[in-house]
């Protein structure tokens, strides 16, 4: 069949011949040093498609950083955040104090993708992609942020303005890698609020996106702003002159409107598949006028969830001696509770070698771009998508599919059971990603009301049920006392 008759998702793109993987940060960036055309990888959510859609060429290597400690971790000391360059949207959203000290990150970070996508995706990677359409970047503007980034022997900090030069391009030089975010608590006098308008309710590119933070005297005068918006231009833009509109001034209908007519006049928005230059123009002050009215009534924080579903276990992370993968190596993964060994782990994805190599085929195939969540997956425990885990990276580690699920003399799973008497399985070729996403929620809340279970499978795809008999299927499981099983589904 020729390449041009194929969906893009079956085109072949480039190739992945080796993935290194060190210990430390150090070996990884005399690596660097070394070979600059090695690229980095931490979740792969972007990086994976972008080598997959931008067609055949080169072999390249990747350096998986997920092994390096050094980058891992959240602190909060001194009214300063530092996340690590590893740390995750969820391991944001989930955090028990940064939805107090940094609303807005939080916000962006619980509107990414989906529950799957975010325990893979990096805030750091989303950062380094430069996206306009990029969440976080409009959170951290408004939060003031900086970059630390490293290379061999050498070490700088960027202000998060500064670091974007235009079109998915950055200061990053050959050989640097992000390490860590820093920025400022939000103080005592401060409020601050991130939004965004997209063209569904979940796993939406925005449309526009919006970072705020406002510091206001005793007296409710604002003594300093910051304003970001995003998916509007080539980068994400901080509005100076917004954000100048408002301070002096008390926050009410006129310093508002006020601000959001300078704001709408500050960009000169694009066209794109999402929406028009026009569509975007009239929805920029509308969105800047409910964010700040939210901040004026201190409503900020009253769409947060009571709780974040993100499909997370209590399994510690694997861990692997192997520093270098190829096509020729055998991963070792617990797979199942059981060990399993296989190789072209360096080119495949993981929904690729559990079907190939592992003969595992619960696991589906629906759109291979981490939208539709056939192929959920638990990896240590954390619900993930399986299209957009390279398979080199879960050598050592432990994964749970599908197949798990029913007890070794066949007794269905309870909420296997409760998905037959509910009548939630119509065609079928979601159903195993439903399976598994479930029974990670539950094994988080074990009494989820409806919004958690909204948003707990907010990452997974039916084109036939309607989703009710699902949703009504998770509640007639959670209700049910199961015993999980946590060598498998920690």
């Amino acid at each position: 069949m020729a390449a041009e008759s194929l969906h893009p998702v079956q085109r072949p793109g480039r190739h992945v011949e080796l993935v290194l993987r060190f210990p430390s940060l150090s070996e990884a960036l005399v690596a660097l040093a070394d070979d600059p055309s090695i690229i980095p990888v931490a979740g792969g959510t972007d990086l994976l498609l972008d080598l997959h859609r931008g067609g055949p060429g080169e072999p390249v290597t990747l350096l998986d950083l997920t092994p390096i400690r050094e980058l891992r971790g959240i602190t909060i000391a001194d009214g300063i955040v530092r996340l690590g360059a590893l740390t995750t949207h969820n391991d944001v959203a989930g955090h028990p104090e940064l939805p107090v000290v940094a609303l807005p990150l939080a916000q962006a970070c619980l509107e990414i993708g989906s529950p799957q996508l975010r325990n893979r995706a990096t805030i750091a990677g989303n950062i380094a992609t430069a996206s306009p359409a990029n969440d976080t970047i409009s959170a951290l503007l408004a939060l003031d942020a900086m970059v630390v980034i490293a290379s061999n022997g050498a070490e700088r900090t960027v202000r998060l303005d500064d670091f974007f030069t235009g079109f998915r391009s950055t200061v990053l030089q050959p050989g640097e890698l992000i390490t860590a975010i820093e920025f400022p608590t939000l103080g005592d006098s401060e409020s601050g609020i991130w939004a965004k308008l997209g063209n569904r309710a979940a796993q939406a590119i925005s449309v526009v996106h919006l970072g705020i933070v406002v510091d206001r005297a005793d007296d409710g005068v604002v003594r300093d702003a910051r304003i970001a918006i995003g998916s509007v231009a080539a980068r994400v833009e901080v509005l100076h002159d917004a954000a100048a509109a408002l301070i002096g001034r008390a926050l009410d209908d006129t310093s508002i409107a006020a601000c959001a007519e300078v704001a709408a006049a500050a960009v000169t928005p694009l066209d794109d598949v999402r929406a028009t230059a026009a569509y975007r123009s009239a929805l920029i002050p509308t969105l800047v006028r409910r964010s700040l009215d939210a901040v004026r009534t201190g409503a900020t924080d009253h769409q947060w969830p009571g709780r974040v579903p993100c499909l997370v276990g209590d399994m510690p992370p694997g861990t692997s001696e192997r520093r270098a993968v190829d096509d020729n190596s055998e991963i070792q993964v617990m797979l199942n509770g059981a060990p399993v060994s296989g190789g072209h782990a360096a080119s495949a994805t993981l929904l690729d070698w559990l079907r190939d190599e592992a003969g595992l085929t619960g696991t589906k195939e629906g759109c291979a771009e981490g939208e539709c969540g056939a192929c959920t997956v638990q990896l240590d425990g954390d619900a993930v998508m399986a299209c957009l885990v390279p398979a080199a990276q879960v050598d050592g580690h432990s994964v749970a599919t599908v197949e798990s699920m029913a007890d070794p003399d066949g007794t269905p799973h309870a909420i296997q059971q409760a998905f037959v008497d509910e009548f939630a399985v119509q065609c079928g070729f979601c159903i195993p990603g439903f399976i598994v996403a479930s029974a990670s929620l539950l094994g988080e809340i074990h009494d989820p009301t409806d919004d958690d279970i909204r948003l707990g499978l907010s990452g997974n795809l039916c084109r036939c049920t309607g989703y009710y008999p699902i949703m009504q299927a998770v509640r007639r499981a959670s209700v049910v006392p199961v015993e999980l099983d946590e060598s498998v589904f920690g």
